[in-house]
């Protein structure tokens, strides 16, 4: 079972996935990162883009999802390095001060709360993420095209991209394109018509939102959903 809450860190979630029978769908792309507790491993999920679907079989986990293009700053690592990656946070951090943490989050009682100490004791002693960025989801998330946001930020097109792939792991089009989705899924769920959903959510027609959806899930909108 799947349960979240706002976390203390600006922007984030934290949250927290059982196993309940129910089997588990895959993790879709979102423009988040996160870090995550799992089984004694601590471990950080890179941008996806793609859907994700963990192997093995089913466990516990928690995590801090943060709000897109903040991670990489906290982590110290571009974004495009850990693009579709899960990756030990051994491989990032010294591995002393790795095997601390992990001591950390096994003793406490709530794993979460573990997890998210240890994200606001790192964004305490790194620098704060450029607020540009944070304007840059705003608009992207209110459809607003590419083009437009980066001359309303007084920002070239290629330096927008640069900066992109390390805050985020792509460029700005693919982050427009899976926050739109993101936005489609939200109104999808809310049981808005298919048809209204792709003018709502920014989409040509109804086939643009199912090519889309399709080639950023892997699976068709109604089976996404549930509905076969």
């Amino acid at each position: 079972m799947y349960r979240e809450r706002s976390s203390r860190l600006t922007g984030a979630v934290v949250w927290t996935n059982t196993p309940d029978g129910a089997g588990g769908g895959p993790v879709l792309p979102d423009g988040c990162m996160d870090l995550l507790w799992s089984e004694g491993r601590l471990l950080v999920a890179g941008p996806d883009t793609r859907p994700y679907v963990p192997g093995g079989p089913p466990r516990s986990w928690a995590g801090v999802r943060f709000f897109p293009g903040t991670a990489p700053a906290l982590l110290g690592v571009p974004a495009h390095e850990l693009r579709d990656l899960r990756v030990d946070v051994a491989d990032l951090w010294p591995a002393a001060r790795v095997r601390r943490l992990r001591e950390r989050v096994e003793a406490a009682p709530d794993p979460a709360t573990a997890l998210e100490d240890i994200a606001l004791d790192q964004e305490a002693r790194t620098t704060a993420p450029d607020p540009l960025l944070h304007r840059l989801v705003e608009r992207l998330d209110q459809g607003r095209p590419v083009s437009a946001t980066a001359a309303e930020l007084g920002i070239g097109t290629r330096t927008l991209h640069r900066r992109c792939l390390d805050a985020f792991g792509y460029g700005p089009k693919t982050l427009a394109r899976i926050l739109r989705l993101q936005r489609a899924l939200a109104l999808a769920r809310s049981g808005t018509p298919y048809a209204e959903t792709a003018v709502r959510a920014g989409y040509a027609d109804q086939p643009h939102l199912a090519r889309e959806v399709r080639e950023l899930t892997g699976m068709p909108l109604g089976r996404l959903l549930g509905g076969g």
